[in-house]
């Protein structure tokens, strides 16, 4: 990642655009404040196929787990709500 200021950033802005198409992240400043973030078009996934699945395989275990205790919470309400009745 490089960072520059919008002078700098005008000088050199056929540079900068290159470094951007191999991949490099430019940010711009402002009185040292970042303004602008160039990023590659192309870039490579920040998660694989393999994360994603596992994630999805967790999350549904996790409504699995939250159903089952949901009806386990129905059951024990019902036989409460039976027995205040009697």
């Amino acid at each position: 990642m490089q960072s520059v200021g919008i002078y700098e950033a005008k000088t050199r802005f056929s540079a900068l655009i290159e470094l951007v198409e191999q991949g490099e992240e430019v940010r711009i400043t402002r009185h040292g404040k970042e303004v602008v973030r160039m990023l590659p078009v192309r870039r490579r996934p920040v998660i694989t196929d393999e994360q994603i699945a596992r994630e999805l395989e967790q999350i549904q275990a996790l409504q699995k787990t939250v159903r089952a205790q949901a009806a386990a919470d129905t059951v024990v309400m019902l036989r409460q709500t039976g027995r205040s009745r009697a």
